[in-house]
């Protein structure tokens, strides 16, 4: 990737960082399908060109695309569970979900702080990646499974936390490659 090119996707990464923050602010996550941009400029341009953009360029582009792996994947999950959600989920408190689980007819609310987690999964699988330590991303994945084991017992919980899981690990695994190729 050359300096244009480099300059050209760190100011589209700034901008889908941007939109993210919107997106996470004003509760609408269609918004960071921006961010697709950026990453599939970075992954595009180089695979195709071989140059090096200098080594402050590759350091700006990769934290750039690092943020943003971080933080538009909250709004990217969202926006993905809200289109595989057949209905709305009615949502708690302290931002889980409400189930109620057989033979109780009390709601209670289930997997709180994912927003939270989603974070930690995304910059510990960016991270791994970057460091050249693919299988910790497995270690990452067992204990997100094993903390949330307990909370998984209805259908809605479990849809939820493998869509949710999978569309925040598929956005990171997107950035993380993207750093890697111009890294």
């Amino acid at each position: 990737m050359n300096q244009t090119l480099a300059i050209i996707a760190i100011a589209l990464t700034l901008v889908a960082l941007a939109l993210a923050a919107v997106a996470i602010r004003a509760r609408k996550p269609w918004l960071a399908a921006a961010s697709v941009i950026p990453v599939t400029v970075v992954i595009i341009a180089g695979l195709l060109d071989s140059g090096h953009p200098g080594p402050v360029l590759t350091v700006i582009l990769v934290v750039a695309l690092l943020l943003l792996g971080v933080i538009a994947g909250s709004p990217i999950v969202a926006l993905v569970l809200k289109l595989a959600s057949h209905q709305p989920i009615a949502l708690g408190s302290n931002g889980g979900i409400l189930v109620t689980t057989p033979p109780q007819t009390a709601q209670r609310e289930v997997l709180r702080g994912g927003a939270t987690i989603g974070y930690l999964e995304r910059f510990a699988l960016i991270g791994s990646v970057l460091a050249g330590q693919v299988a910790a991303v497995a270690i990452v994945v067992a204990i997100k499974g094993l903390g949330r084991f307990s909370e998984l017992e209805s259908a809605e919980a479990r849809e939820r936390f493998i869509i949710g899981t999978l569309a925040s690990l598929v956005w990171a695994g997107a950035c993380a490659a993207a750093a890697v190729i111009t890294w």
